[in-house]
């Protein structure tokens, strides 16, 4: 793992004397200085945002982000060791997780709503991923309209169910839902004809085809069924350590390094196969980089 990049001295002086105010009345500051340990929530499936190497070991895009934030964190509170474990979330417990205490912080695909955030909170977005339908292209299948009488599998938990059973909704016939476990199952399903569709976010479909058998198989459809400004979720009723995040995600972003990351991970080969999943960053993500922001999804509209 390389050496986190660390914010600038004049901002992280300006984190301590944040600190200096507010470290005794936030809980998961206290807890982290207390025990000397910080719990970061990953994913082990999560296309080039999240995911595993092997036992215990994580990375990808928003790891390596949290990674970043937590030296800063480690930094800001002016201890000499702080310990990093990782605890494997799934769409299902993620936020149970961080709202129990058991996951500090949280990094994997979480896409930032107004429903969500009634129990969680979310630092600044640095990816913006747009929802979407891999499909076979021997399929014929072409736009969404053409799902209608088909089986589409979404993963249970994640926001691709909402879409999947407002496509069902606004469809002119039925559409047979199929829910998978996580996204390795998802793609499975459609891998093995059980599936004519699988919805997910743009970045983990086009990862998953890159490390598939014959990725020349399998396609995007084109249209973008939602916005998902994906964020790095926190514990709800905690600003003191909100604001330390954000400020860490907002240097990040503003100093070009969110950027940096975005190419290594997403326009780059990356372990363990060594495949570029070749993504370029879309503009809303773009823009998220020079005006952070933590807005739900429903501030964003789908182009």
């Amino acid at each position: 793992m390389k050496s986190p990049i660390l914010l600038p001295i004049a901002t992280a002086t300006a984190l301590l004397c944040f600190l200096g105010n507010a470290v005794a009345q936030t809980d998961t500051l206290k807890k982290i200085k207390d025990s000397g340990a910080i719990t970061m929530g990953v994913r082990d499936g999560s296309g080039a945002m999240s995911f595993t190497l092997g036992p215990g070991v994580y990375t990808g895009f928003h790891v390596e982000v949290c990674e970043r934030v937590i030296a800063d964190v480690k930094k800001a509170l002016g201890i000499q060791k702080l310990d990093v474990k990782y605890q494997l979330v799934t769409p299902q417990n993620r936020i149970p997780l961080v709202q129990n205490g058991t996951v500090d912080i949280e990094c994997g695909t979480t896409t930032n709503n107004t429903v969500r955030q009634k129990d969680v909170a979310f630092a600044p977005t640095l990816y913006v991923e747009g929802v979407r339908v891999a499909v076979r292209k021997a399929s014929g299948i072409a736009s969404t309209s053409q799902l209608v009488g088909k089986t589409v599998a979404a993963t249970t938990g994640s926001t691709a169910v909402q879409q999947l059973r407002k496509l069902k909704k606004e469809g002119t016939g039925e559409i047979d839902e199929l829910l998978a476990k996580d996204n390795g199952e998802g793609f499975l399903l459609l891998e093995s004809g059980r599936a004519q569709g699988f919805i997910a976010d743009g970045q983990i479909l086009a990862t998953l085809i890159s490390k598939s058998k014959d990725p020349s198989q399998y396609e995007l459809l084109d249209q973008v069924l939602s916005v998902e400004p994906i964020a790095i979720m926190l514990p709800k009723g905690d600003p003191a350590f909100k604001k330390l995040v954000d400020q860490s995600v907002i240097a990040i972003a503003q100093s070009g390094e969110a950027a940096r990351l975005y190419d290594k991970w997403f326009m780059k080969p990356i372990p363990p196969s060594n495949l570029k999943v070749g993504l370029p960053a879309n503009a809303l993500t773009q823009a998220a980089w020079k005006n952070p922001s933590d807005k739900p999804l429903e501030a964003y509209d789908v182009k």
